[in-house]
């Protein structure tokens, strides 16, 4: 390895507030960089659904559209630079505060995702990959995740609007009744685990003994707790358009308003995270643990660059066939972009396949952790994006509950169910042993 990468690594290893400060930093910019891309996607997966063009109009030097992300990047400009309006009569400070206390909280929980297994160097010493390693865990996530609801009633009380504070009063009722269910499927995962610790349940599903296997009914009672706690449809009663004009949110403008999705995008983020650790065992790489990725760490980044170049190659075909076979109504050099994107990923996965052939043939031996923690954190990421799909997929297929039946469903059939697997769990445990030796 080399020197500086050698001094980066003693300083890492060395000194915890060097590393807590780097994975925070790592951390808060990977979230903030999937929320423009989580809005871009919806926008596109949306428009498939309902067969309509989309965003493809906002351009870089009216050639390069990038499929209209541009149009998510002029947003955000617009957000942050619009004209800050507040109503008269509202209440001034908990006005200003509300948004603030909806997205501070969700940030917080980024704190206790392990984004791969403990980097072991030469020496003994271990890196954890993750901010705090709390002995409250998974508690420290509902804890804190659930101190949103005080800024959605703040900002629909502190609004002055009817409409504002109907909005803030279903979003209290609903996070309340959500909760619930929530924590109790998180009862479960806590028997059947025996820690509330996320790094743990992450290490004890090794292998294929994945936590989903022996908590089904818990993954279904979670899975739906976390729409409705992210406020997505069909539980977007708090916003609820055709009802409410926004909801709780109805009189914000601008940076305040930009705040309140924020965080609702990075409670998608976090929850996807949570899911894939606590059921789909979070980092770990299928049938290859730590010590075995480590041992095999050549030929796992071999078949994963041949993976992305065979991704890359099959993008580039599907560009490049649009490019031909296009209609070219426009007839402007917005037309060119399907070509400009096809060459750029044929030469990416070229690329991909030179390394996989000549580019990975002998690892130093320093690197080697450092290259399994790089594969396991892509293995979350691509675990955790499958539920922010789901989430996507959801939103613009089924329509919005009404009150009583998002009540009913909460009360009356996720909590006694939620309860009875409890009951179903400490009786396998305490007559069958435990599950997770």
């Amino acid at each position: 390895m080399s020197g500086l990468l050698y001094s980066l690594q003693e300083l890492v290893a060395s000194n915890p507030l060097v590393r807590a400060g780097l994975l925070i930093g790592f951390s808060l910019a990977l979230v903030l960089q999937i929320v423009p891309v989580m809005i871009w996607l919806e926008r596109k997966l949306c428009a498939y659904i309902q067969d309509r063009i989309g965003p493809n109009r906002a351009a870089l030097f009216g050639m390069i559209r990038a499929g209209g992300f541009f149009h998510t990047i002029t947003d955000a400009l617009k957000l942050l630079t619009k004209e800050d309006i507040r109503p008269v009569q509202a209440n001034k400070g908990l006005f200003l505060l509300a948004p603030f206390l909806v997205v501070a909280p969700v940030l917080l929980t980024v704190a206790v995702l392990p984004w791969a297994d403990d980097v072991v160097l030469a020496d003994g010493r271990r890196v954890p990959m993750q901010i705090a390693q709390l002995d409250v865990g998974l508690l420290y996530i509902f804890a804190v995740a659930g101190l949103t609801v005080f800024g959605i009633l703040l900002a629909g009380w502190a609004s002055n609007n009817k409409y504002s504070l109907l909005g803030g009063l279903r979003a209290a009722s609903q996070l309340v009744s959500y909760e619930v269910g929530l924590t109790l499927a998180a009862v479960s995962l806590m028997v059947t685990f025996e820690t509330v610790k996320l790094e743990q349940m992450v290490t004890l599903q090794e292998g294929w003994r994945l936590g989903v296997v022996f908590q089904p009914i818990a993954f279904v009672i979670f899975l739906v707790a976390t729409f409705a706690e992210s406020n997505r449809v069909p539980f977007d009663l708090p916003e609820g358009e055709s009802e409410l004009v926004a909801g709780y949110h109805t009189e914000y403008t601008g940076f305040k308003f930009a705040l309140f999705m924020l965080a609702e995008y990075v409670h998608m983020i976090v929850s996807s995270v949570v899911i894939a650790c606590v059921f789909f065992g979070g980092w770990q790489v299928p049938g290859l643990p730590t010590a075995e990725l480590k041992a095999n760490i050549v030929p796992v980044l071999r078949g994963g660059l041949v993976a992305g170049a065979s991704v890359s190659i099959l993008l580039a075909i599907v560009c490049l066939r649009r490019y031909l076979v296009g209609p070219h109504r426009w007839k402007d050099r917005g037309d060119l972009e399907p070509a400009f994107w096809g060459t750029i990923l044929l030469v990416a996965g070229a690329v991909q396949i030179a390394l996989a052939i000549a580019g990975v043939t002998r690892i130093p031996a320093d690197a080697v952790p450092w290259l399994a923690a790089f594969v396991q954190f892509n293995m979350l990421m691509m675990k955790a994006g499958f539920f922010l799909f789901l989430y996507l997929w959801v939103r613009w297929t089924l329509p919005r509950f009404r009150f009583d039946q998002v009540m009913r469903l909460g009360w009356k059939m996720l909590m006694p169910i939620a309860l009875a697997n409890i009951v179903i769990t400490a009786a396998v445990v305490t007559f069958g042993g435990r599950i997770f030796s």
